[in-house]
């Protein structure tokens, strides 16, 4: 029987999350088989977190399947909770080696979510859920980040649309087999500044090789409009709490400012839209980092609102 691309499912909310829960239905219902490790337990703005040198529990979480409603006949799917970080499971799943904890998948791509909260502005440095993503992508497969954008609603069909449209075309631009999982080219890129290249295909390139990473969030009122955009100016006042004894401090905010920027994921979210944004793997740094002027192309939006460099109906050959 002939099953739709293969992906790898994570999160920061935890095996038993309901965003994730979701996210498995809808994509094994669609044909999609998938290999899943998430946390055992909330890791919620655990950002990039290892747990180092402590043994983490490999569990498999079989049973929740029959909670799933899935169908008996569908495509393979293997669940697994870790007793660590977002990144931790990320490694785990990566390094282990698909082959050896879910036999039948081979993911072509990594789709961390959907998170409970909003990842937008400054949230993407502490998010765990964007970390599992990009730690992803630093072992050179590509990934998709899925967030709600507001704690307002726990409504996670709210763009769902938009998300499935979104893996789609990744899809059509990732290879059948991540040509550099693990990162067996090491620092070895494509020259940026091939003439042959056009602007498209160089972004794909990056995309496909773990360089750039997506990151959407849905409104809770969605509206019906997508748009690619840059991240926002979000400030978080009050961060933190000192109790009456004087003894400890609580960190969270009381109230939380979003910069008016016109076209960025803060402002267009508060407009009622689904925002995606482009976002780079590597520090500006490093010898991997994507130039600039790749990421500010990678901006530029189809008539839908999806990035138009991933409006392709040709799959790349690898």
């Amino acid at each position: 029987m002939s099953w739709r691309e293969p992906l790898f499912l994570t999160n920061d909310d935890g095996i038993e999350a309901s965003g994730l829960q979701y996210l498995i239905q809808i994509l094994h219902r669609r044909g999609h088989p998938l290999a899943v490790l998430a946390p055992s337990h909330e890791q919620s703005a655990s950002g990039m977190r290892l747990t180092l040198k402590n043994p983490l529990e490999f569990t498999n979480r079989e049973d929740l399947i029959s909670t799933l409603d899935l169908d008996p006949n569908g495509p393979p799917i293997y669940l697994y909770s870790l007793s660590g970080s977002p990144c931790d499971c990320t490694i785990v799943a990566i390094t282990h080696g698909f082959e050896n904890w879910a036999p039948m998948v081979r993911p072509q791509l990594c789709v961390s979510g959907i998170n409970r909260g909003p990842n937008i502005s400054i949230d993407v440095i502490h998010s765990g859920t964007v970390s599992a993503a990009r730690e992803a992508a630093l072992y050179g497969l590509p990934a998709i980040a899925l967030s709600l954008g507001t704690y307002a609603h726990e409504e996670y069909s709210i763009g769902s649309s938009v998300i499935l449209e979104l893996i789609d075309r990744a899809l059509k631009v990732a290879d059948d087999e991540p040509a550099n999982l693990l990162r067996t080219r090491g620092s070895k890129q494509i020259d940026w500044n091939q003439p042959e290249m056009d602007i498209a295909e160089r972004i794909k390139c990056a995309f496909r090789n773990g360089d750039l990473i997506l990151n959407l969030n849905t409104p809770a009122e969605w509206k019906g409009g997508i748009e690619t955009v840059p991240l926002g100016a979000r400030w978080y006042h009050g961060a933190t709490q000192l109790s009456d004894d004087g003894r400890y401090f609580t960190v969270g905010a009381a109230s939380i400012e979003d910069e008016p920027l016109p076209r960025t994921d803060c402002s267009s979210l508060m407009e009622g839209k689904v925002v995606i944004s482009p976002m780079a793997t590597w520090p500006q740094s490093h010898p991997l980092n994507v130039p600039d002027s790749i990421l500010q192309a990678a901006l530029v939006e189809d008539a839908e609102g999806y990035p138009s460099w991933l409006n392709s109906d040709l799959k790349h050959d690898g």
